[in-house]
């Protein structure tokens, strides 16, 4: 008896769409999966991505969700810019944002640079984007989840006193 489960891409008979969040189905005996309002999505069994056909955009999968794997620092910065948003809309402020180690050389110059208060010529320059300080992760052989998310913010609850997301794409 054939197992079934070989008809199906490597991600099984159905995914949500990375997109719309919606349950789509796999197409037997192919490599793609089938949005209704998004089109067709690709999986490929070598690298673990699945590849939107009309964008060329690459998503990987890390504990049943999907992250988009950027290749031009406005993506990661719209994708931040939008998880601050939610932030603020369900009562949080965010304080810290740390970003893939992997996405350091795409993003550096982007970031903003400011002198801690104390204004001492011995301490560097803090990061910043949004207003917020930005760290990078440990390389993803140290914690295999940062070759696959993005970033990850630091919150706690509380609205922001200035709310500095607004400056997008300065």
């Amino acid at each position: 008896m054939i197992n079934p489960a070989l008809h199906y891409p490597i991600f099984g008979a159905e995914i949500k769409c990375p997109h719309c969040r919606q349950t789509i189905p796999a197409l037997t005996l192919t490599d793609t999966y089938l949005c209704p309002r998004h089109g067709a999505f690709e999986s490929d069994p070598q690298t673990g991505e699945l590849v939107h056909l009309q964008s060329g955009r690459h998503w990987r999968q890390w504990q049943e969700e999907w992250y988009r794997q950027h290749t031009h620092p406005d993506g990661i910065r719209f994708e931040i810019h939008e998880a601050l948003d939610r932030l603020y809309t369900q009562g949080y402020k965010a304080t810290k944002v740390i970003i893939a180690h992997r996405y350091q050389e795409l993003v550096s110059a982007y970031l903003e640079s400011s002198t801690p208060r104390h204004n001492n010529a011995t301490e560097t320059k803090v990061p910043r984007l949004y207003g917020l300080p930005v760290s990078f992760s440990p390389e993803s052989y140290d914690d295999p989840r940062w070759d696959i998310i993005n970033f990850s913010l630091e919150k706690e609850p509380g609205m922001p006193t200035r709310y500095p997301y607004f400056r997008l794409f300065e």
